[in-house]
């Protein structure tokens, strides 16, 4: 049988070792990550252990009233499993999960499903272990991510903004300083009654906890700032949290110019460059301005899942 408990802040370190060896290991499980806004969130994050005390599960979570998320903080869960884990274990450890959460009163569970393409290699037990539970698909986003390990290309438009872009005495450089680009993309998500997910002043602490995973590069022409993206980077994936361009560096290519970079030059050795998500209104709605943008650059489309449980 396996063994549930609640995490606590007496498993910090057991947790974060855990995250560094498991399949689909990604620094947003960590728990300095996990917690850089726990006033907004009741954690309600479990461990599972195997008949000999030895931790082979974490599912990052919160709790609202009767209901257990696969964590509201994080783009996305799941299950994080120890790499040896097979298809029986995680049915076992699903089990224990659904008798946990009947003892603790939850009705519903809602689990966001890892997309694939983070493990590297094959990871769909929970899919099959979701089945056998009875689990729902209610929303599905569409993503778009590029495999730099096969051939791609640019579409026609894409080639000439980035040809452009490379006679307009451009410069591609990484930099530390979020404020410099954070004016920036708040115009542009601005003109969409959107804003950043983080403030400037959580993406500079989470910059500072993670240095070698949250990455700012900018695309700049004599000091002043044309372009700019956010990069969370894993293992195997280069992921762009945030894009944006001023619209003089719109009429000159620049952020085409340093996508283009970044794919072809500064990540070419990643597996996958993935551009986010294209739709709105918990996927029901798909921008396909957006999505053609991504498709230009080469992506196809992989899927994030949601799935919903009714344990009571």
């Amino acid at each position: 049988m396996i063994k549930v408990i609640q995490y606590d802040q007496s498993k910090e370190l057991a947790w974060n070792e855990f995250v560094e060896k498991s399949k689909g290991s990604h620094f947003m499980f960590m728990r300095n990550f996990i917690e850089y806004h726990a006033d907004r969130f009741l954690d309600s994050s479990l461990m599972f252990y195997d008949q000999k005390e030895r931790l082979i599960a974490l599912l990052p979570a919160n709790r609202s009233e009767n209901i257990l998320y696969s964590h509201q903080g994080l783009t996305f869960g799941g299950l994080i499993v120890d790499p040896k884990i097979t298809a029986p274990d995680v049915i076992s450890i699903f089990e224990s999960l659904l008798m946990f959460c009947k003892n603790e009163n939850v009705e519903r569970m809602i689990y966001k499903k890892m997309p694939d393409f983070y493990s590297g290699t094959f990871a769909q037990d929970d899919l099959y272990a979701l089945f056998r539970c009875g689990a729902k698909l209610f929303r599905r986003d569409l993503n778009s991510t590029v495999d730099l390990t096969l051939p791609y290309s640019y579409s026609k438009g894409r080639k000439w903004a980035v040809n452009k872009a490379k006679k307009e005495s451009i410069e591609i450089v990484g930099s530390d300083n979020f404020d410099l680009f954070w004016p920036v993309l708040i115009d542009v998500l601005s003109r969409h009654d959107a804003t950043p997910t983080h403030t400037v002043e959580e993406i500079n602490k989470l910059n500072a906890l993670f240095p070698e995973n949250i990455k700012l590069f900018l695309a700049v022409r004599k000091g002043v700032v044309l372009a700019g993206t956010v990069l969370f980077i894993t293992k195997h994936v280069v992921h762009t949290q945030y894009m944006a361009t001023t619209e003089e560096g719109k009429d000159v290519g620049a952020l085409d110019y340093l996508i283009s970079h970044l794919m072809k030059d500064e990540y070419s050795s990643r597996h996958y460059f993935n551009f986010g998500i294209s739709t709105e209104q918990a996927g029901t709605v798909l921008n396909e301005g957006l999505l053609a943008q991504k498709n230009a650059f080469g992506a196809k489309s992989t899927v994030h899942d949601f799935y919903e449980i009714n344990i009571q």
